[in-house]
């Protein structure tokens, strides 16, 4: 490639170089990668089937099982394609559309994710808030309504970012410093010293990270408001057992992505990038299954009716 020809010629590929700068480490991160990958699948199957096959399924439990199907698409996309990187000496090679797609796949199921969130703490909110209306609420036409809904929105902010980003003049030497086509890896290819590339991504962040949190957040204010009327310190515990595990993950997802995206193009760190990354892509999904499982009560007892079916 030529590093001062500018081009989005759609025949022309990127190198991902992955963890190429710990060649020595590679075996041993590839095994490592791969446990936790395993590991990640099991559970979120795990999750995925015992609700499947439970006859009556609460909205938390809807929920809970759209999270796990994001999951898995979710670490299907990005963790292949690292493994991939550890055994490709030098770096693995991936196409202009291979690597818009792969883009826009990611940031869907993150956006996805990132809705699903706040249909999760919506229904927290009506459970504990509006007790008496819960189960007229809470139906089973809204709650399918709310779960396509968050994956067409995903999808359809994911491919106006990923429009954008790839519509740049790429002059550098397209080298990707990463294990995947991320947006900021992307982005600082992009030939051009402006700040006008970031703006899509700015847009993005606002409708995925900051409009949901805010959203989340206001749930939780009123969820805390209703808690100051429990006398009984065992009804509060009762209560704030419900919406710990959904807190946690929240934290965990919405930390992870604020950390790497809401980030000006000058101070953009690979390394820095890579490790966030690393942690938000393979740690944090197989933590999901492991909080919910612990922390549910619902879902304790359902994977233990299938383990008694079993």
């Amino acid at each position: 490639m030529e590093s001062d020809n500018k081009s989005t010629d759609a025949t022309m590929e990127f190198l991902l170089l992955g963890f190429s700068e710990l060649f020595c480490l590679r075996v041993l991160l590839f095994l490592i990668f791969l446990i936790v990958h395993l590991v990640t699948l099991a559970g979120n199957v795990m999750i995925f089937m015992a609700v499947v096959m439970e006859p009556s399924c609460p909205p938390m439990l809807f929920f809970l099982c759209q999270l796990s199907v994001i999951e898995l698409c979710y670490t299907l996309v990005i963790v292949p394609k690292a493994l991939l990187s550890l055994i490709v000496v030098g770096g693995s090679t991936v196409s202009f559309i291979g690597c818009a797609a792969q883009m826009h796949l990611f940031v869907a199921l993150g956006g996805a994710e990132c809705f699903l969130l706040v249909a999760m703490s919506y229904d927290r909110y009506v459970a504990i808030c509006q007790p008496l209306h819960y189960v007229a609420v809470m139906s089973e036409g809204l709650c399918l309504r709310l779960a396509v809904a968050c994956c067409l929105g995903g999808f359809a902010v994911a491919l106006g970012l990923t429009v954008a980003v790839f519509r740049l003049p790429f002059c550098q030497s397209h080298r990707i410093n990463h294990f995947f086509c991320d947006v900021p890896a992307v982005l600082h290819l992009a030939c051009t010293q402006s700040y006008t590339p970031e703006l899509p991504l700015l847009a993005v962040c606002v409708l995925l990270l900051l409009f949901p949190f805010l959203l989340i957040l206001t749930s939780y204010v009123c969820i805390a408001a209703a808690l100051l009327h429990v006398t009984s310190s065992v009804g509060r515990g009762k209560v704030s057992s419900t919406c710990i595990s959904h807190l946690v993950i929240t934290l965990l997802h919405y930390g992870c992505a604020t950390f790497i995206y809401i980030c000006p193009k000058s101070s953009y760190s690979p390394a820095r990038d890579k490790m966030v990354s690393l942690v938000s892509t393979n740690i944090t999904p197989l933590l999901y299954p492991l909080i919910y499982s612990l922390r549910n009560k619902e879902i304790r007892g359902v994977l233990g009716k299938m383990l008694r079916r079993k």
